[in-house]
């Protein structure tokens, strides 16, 4: 039996988290053939890598020493809070990664306070101390009242600390000793992390996670909790409502280094991954064929936002898409719920919409531009929040909202987020920014990013996660101006923009073609506003001074697909297609809208 240590990281987003654990492998000696590409080889997915951001939990193992530890990388954004419960019940102990410079951040206090009820035991990695103006030592002392401040026992208090450089390679116990190699923390995490408690008994293992492959479909990964798994064993699924379900492991697989090893058994303590289940759900417990006794399930957090999809049916559907019909967008939404915990989807009974039901804008949207790159077509509609009745009260989803900026923006931003009833909590000076901290409901959130950007000149750092759900605030104001609409279909010309730009800001460049009732600008009043963008210069054989002028246009405004998403008002989807984002009105006839609205 190996020795084992089965270790999680949590560190706020962009803090080098997945750097570390890069170097962490070429410590265990993974990488000789292809160590200088310089890829971070953790995030894969394309998504991740643009974002900088770790969407899906991963499993990687090391060996050292003779120890063999397993490494599991959890997302650091609150709307992946799905995939961070499950992933802690896999380890033993946590690292605990912050910049040298930042602290720690709201968001990691939303992993480690999960952690540290889980009972779990931290290592504290104090990174980048390499930066100018680092102060590692004060960055100890926050992380030790932010663990004060979350109940943490005296055990878990009591962390061991180490410094150092992930980028650079080294880490030490004294930050101003660097050594040449990533060595320290390896032994650190032997010395201090427990390893796992070896159980004997009949077999047990909580399903904490999945895998999928196109050869054998579903792969459930978990931890052994007792006893011993063997390959052909005949074992029952215990399902979250009590029913047992017998079954066969067809094959078991152990992590080793990035990817996975066939083997004949598996002890309690180590992580594993069987194939051959059927039908499993995400916190179900694999035991006993005779006597099956199920561990308790995980909490999966609960959708608190939802959004309308539909096939696209604008007028230029199914030009850039490779997959347009109900049945390629129904069977990649089914697809998708195989691995994304979080997400449900609903579909209407008579008509092509699907409500899809998600944990933030985040989430569904990185969803919708993995579709969008897959070759999909597809409309969305703005994102809603989802009521629930709480003892006959109507309640709606609160988040925690943490804004860092520079002191001469803070007092149009508390403004702004008063408006859309938020709650200050907090205001902190720290290194001449001003943290700020809010209650705001969750639908004060949707586009307001934009808005904090634009006041704080692109400085602000903005990040929420989820608090509770609590009685409903009372209206919140939106968008007032209104859409500027293009009249007809064909191709926008320079000379009609021009005409038009003191109307409000477009979203058009010149020559993109345009259809009757898309949404080509923002008017700079209120109410609709319906255009021809595609009118050309009429040419005449008489010329005159001045009427040849240039035309000089303001740059228009391109919106990614989050953007948009926030941007839209209830009448409007957003149209997503491989190359291209537009937004729209539902009704594209400009007749039909008005006798609607009468109504």
């Amino acid at each position: 039996m190996q020795k084992i240590r089965n270790i999680a990281i949590i560190a706020h987003v962009d803090h080098g988290k997945t750097t570390l654990v890069d170097k962490m492998l070429h410590a265990g000696k993974l990488f000789r053939e292809n160590e200088d590409t310089g890829e971070l080889i953790m995030d894969n997915n394309e998504l991740e890598r643009e974002r900088g951001i770790t969407i899906l939990a991963k499993n990687v193992s090391i060996d050292y020493n003779g120890y063999k530890i397993n490494i599991i990388d959890t997302p650091g954004h609150a709307d992946f809070g799905g995939e961070v419960e499950r992933v802690l019940n896999m380890a033993d102990g946590v690292l605990l990664l912050v910049d040298a410079f930042e602290g720690p951040m709201p968001q990691t206090r939303f992993v480690l306070q999960k952690a540290l009820q889980m009972g779990l035991l931290p290592i504290v990695v104090v990174n980048k101390v390499d930066k100018p103006n680092c102060r590692p030592d004060e960055v100890n002392e926050a992380v030790f009242d932010l663990m004060y401040n979350l109940d943490a026992t005296e055990e878990q208090l009591g962390f061991h600390t180490i410094y150092g450089s992930a980028k650079q390679n080294w880490m030490s116990e004294d930050w101003k000793n660097p050594t040449d190699n990533i060595l320290p923390l390896l032994d650190a995490i032997i010395k201090y992390i427990p390893e796992p408690k070896t159980l004997d008994g009949t077999p047990q293992m909580l399903i904490t996670s999945l895998d999928y492959s196109a050869y054998v479909g579903r792969i459930a990964v978990g931890r052994v909790h007792r006893g011993t798994l063997r390959e052909n064993m005949d074992v029952s699924l215990v399902k979250r409502d009590g029913t047992v379900v017998k079954s066969r492991i067809k094959e078991l697989h152990t992590f080793t280094g990035l990817g996975r090893s066939k083997s004949m058994e598996v002890s309690s303590g180590d992580i594993c991954a069987l194939v051959g289940i059927d039908g499993f759900e995400i916190g179900d417990t694999i035991a006993d064929i005779n006597n099956p006794e199920a561990l308790k399930p995980i909490a999966i957090d609960e959708p608190t936002m939802s959004m309308v999809f539909t096939i696209n049916d604008s007028p230029f559907f199914g030009k850039e898409g490779k997959f347009v019909t109900s049945r390629h967008i129904h069977e990649r939404l089914i697809k998708e719920l195989d691995k994304n915990l979080a997400l449900r989807v609903e579909k209407s009974m008579d008509s092509d919409i699907w409500h899809v039901y998600g944990r933030g804008v985040l989430h569904l949207s990185v969803l919708i531009e993995t579709m969008r790159r897959e070759g999909y077509e597809l409309q969305v509609g703005q994102p809603q929040v989802i009521f629930k009745e709480i003892n006959g009260v109507k309640c709606e989803p609160v988040e925690q909202l943490t804004i860092n900026l520079p002191e001469e923006s803070s007092g149009k931003v508390i403004e702004m987020v008063a408006t859309r009833k938020g709650e200050m909590l907090s205001m902190e000076v720290k290194n001449d920014r001003i943290q700020l901290e809010f209650l705001i409901p969750s639908r004060g959130i949707i586009g307001l990013r934009n808005n904090v950007l634009t006041v704080s000149a692109g400085e602000a750092i903005m990040s929420h996660r989820f608090h509770e759900y609590q009685p409903y605030k009372g209206d919140i104001e939106k968008r007032n101006n209104g859409s500027i609409i293009a009249m007809e279909s064909g191709t926008a010309f320079a000379y009609s923009i021009d005409k038009l730009q003191d109307r409000g800001r477009f979203f058009i460049f010149p020559q993109d073609e345009v259809y009757a009732g898309q949404v080509v600008g923002e008017s700079s009043k209120e109410g609709d506003l319906v255009v021809n963008v595609t009118k050309s210069k009429k040419l005449t054989n008489v010329r005159a001074s001045g009427s040849d002028d240039k035309v000089r246009l303001i740059p228009p405004v391109v919106f990614s697909l989050e953007e948009a998403l926030e941007y839209i008002k209830e009448d409007e989807y957003v149209e997503v297609t491989p190359t291209k984002i537009r937004l729209r009105k539902i009704i594209l006839d400009e007749n039909e809208r008005k006798r609607v609205s009468k109504k």
